[in-house]
């Protein structure tokens, strides 16, 4: 684990990247979320969702109550769906 927690594979390979945010997913973020699906050919349970975006592109949407995460299969989003896991995980624990 690094200092700020994330395990160590992970931090190597978010530090190449630019803005990652992690957020609840907008009405506005929709579409993105549809063509996620699209792209990944598997839908998203109509739950609360939440969504990365690197750079302000939406990579990656999962449920926020835990789940497998739908991404953009022709970028390599391995390392933000995990962030994704981890945030979810970190939301559960909260509550």
């Amino acid at each position: 684990m690094t200092s700020r927690g994330l395990p160590a594979t992970v931090a190597s390979a978010v530090g190449g990247r630019g803005t990652i945010s992690i957020r609840r997913a907008l009405p506005a973020d929709a579409a993105a979320i549809e063509r996620l699906e699209a792209l990944a050919e598997r839908r998203l349970p109509d739950v609360a969702l939440l969504v990365v975006e690197v750079d302000g592109e939406l990579v990656a949407a999962a449920p926020a109550c835990g789940g497998q995460p739908v991404s953009d299969p022709f970028r390599v989003t391995i390392d933000v769906a995990e962030l994704l896991r981890l945030r979810s995980s970190q939301l559960r624990a909260a509550v």
